[in-house]
This record gives structure tokens, sequence and C-alpha cells, in this order.
């Protein structure tokens, strides 16, 4: 299926007892980096395969779609001020290489390839990035967006079970309003594996040759949007997806 579009239901209104506590509690902002911006968040964590198989063009193109990815941000004032972004590599090992900041404190790493391809361990490190974030946003009386991960990746799991009850916890995670994953095959990915992994709301895609710059492009317009809606609104229906990915149900 070519240009489906993906629908968030209720993805703009997550998390309403945080906002009542808030209101309720009347919580001081504390940390600096709200007292400057204490605008609503939006949390972007992108899982990302570094992995041997990405040498060369493949990783190229993924640093300049993570450059673009910045550029189209940075061009909208609101969003630049909700978005933010936090940056999980692996590939022989798993690291994080950016944690949560708002785009423009983002310097786009220079990511190298190397290594085999620990997924489950990269699922489950992104996932308690984002439960750690939604607690400080919590504890500074931050209003924020359910927040997005979104797993890249052009191979298969090799850290053995791991994947399996990673795949697991985050498919829950998707099914409970904690977080919405997102799945993308580059051209050798194994995308039954992949189908797997991803949530039942939401198949794999499949990248289109190395088209990570539109992908980010539909990444960055897709949050952009999440950004300028109202906390508490209904479903939110996002651009399609044509001309860089097909959608593998």
């Amino acid at each position: 299926m070519i240009g489906a579009p993906y629908t968030l239901a209720g993805d703009s209104g997550v998390d309403l007892v945080v906002i009542e506590r808030r209101e309720r509690d009347g919580m001081g902002l504390g940390l600096p980096e709200f007292v400057h911006n204490p605008e609503n968040r939006c949390p972007v964590a992108l899982l990302l395969d570094t992995s041997a198989s990405m040498r060369g063009e493949p990783i190229a193109e993924l640093n300049a779609g993570l450059r673009s990815f910045q550029h189209h941000i940075l061009s909208d004032e609101l969003a630049s001020l909700r978005v933010e972004l936090s940056i999980v590599a692996f590939g022989g090992d798993v690291r994080m290489v950016q944690d949560f900041v708002t785009v423009d404190e983002l310097g786009p790493p220079q990511l190298e390839a190397s290594g085999n391809t620990p997924m489950g361990e990269a699922m489950d490190l992104g996932l308690r990035m984002v439960e750690a974030r939604k607690a400080v946003y919590r504890s500074n009386g931050i209003h924020y967006y359910r927040p997005w991960i979104f797993l890249i990746t052009d191979g298969a799991p090799t850290d053995g079970e791991a994947w399996q009850h990673a795949a697991m916890r985050m498919q829950e995670a998707d099914l409970t309003g904690r977080a919405t994953f997102f799945t993308v095959g580059v051209q050798g990915a194994d995308m039954d594996i992949l189908r797997e992994i991803s949530s039942p709301n939401r198949p794999p895609l499949m990248l289109r040759g190395l088209m990570f710059r539109d992908l980010f492009r539909w990444l960055s317009a897709s949050v952009r949007r999440v950004s300028m809606s109202r906390i508490g609104g209904e479903t939110l229906a996002l651009p399609p997806v044509h001309g860089w990915a097909e959608i593998h149900p």
C-alpha cells in the first residue's frame, strides 16, 4: 500500500492527568531549560541502526537526513521550541548519542557504521529514556504530547531473544498510549522480523532506496503538526506516506 495516511488516535491529547495535576497543585517551574522555555514538549526518540551494513552511502544519507530534520524544525518558530530530539545508535554496541534537547541545541552527530545489530538493547534504552524524560516534564510541571519512538534499521536483530522481549515492551507502550512507535526498514532489512517488532497499530514502512532526507522531511512535517495541535484534541491525521516508502501490512 503506497500513499496511505498514518492516523494517531488522540495523539495530541495524552496525559491529561499530568495537565490536571499541574493546574491543581500549582507546580512551579524548576530546571533552567523550562524556565527559559515553558512551552509544551513533543519528544522524539530516534533509534538508528549504525551497524557495518550501513557503511558508505547509507550512513552518509542517514546523516544528511538528520541535518534536514533539524533544518525543517528550526524553520518553524513554535516547533523549534516544542520538539525535543534524542538519538540512540546501535552498531556493535548501543549508545546514547544525544539526550533530549530542543533542536536549536542539537549539534547533528556524524554517525559512523560498524559492528552488529543489538536492536533489542536499543529499544530498551530508548523506552527508558522516554520514560525518564516524561518524569522530568512532570516534576517541572511541563505539558507534553505522547512521545514518538522511531526505529530505523537495514538488518535484523543480533542480540538473541532480547529483541523479542524489548518488542513486547515497546508494543505495550504503544498500545497503552505511553508512546507512539514507528518502524522503518532500509534495503536489506528483515521485514518479517520488523513486522513482529512493530506495533499492531502501525505496520512497518519500507524505505525506497536511500531516501532518508524525504523520510526526515515527512517526520519533521508530522511532529510539527503534532506540536501545533491542542493537548486534549481528537484524532490527528499525519501527512500521507508517498514517494519515499511503502507500508508493509
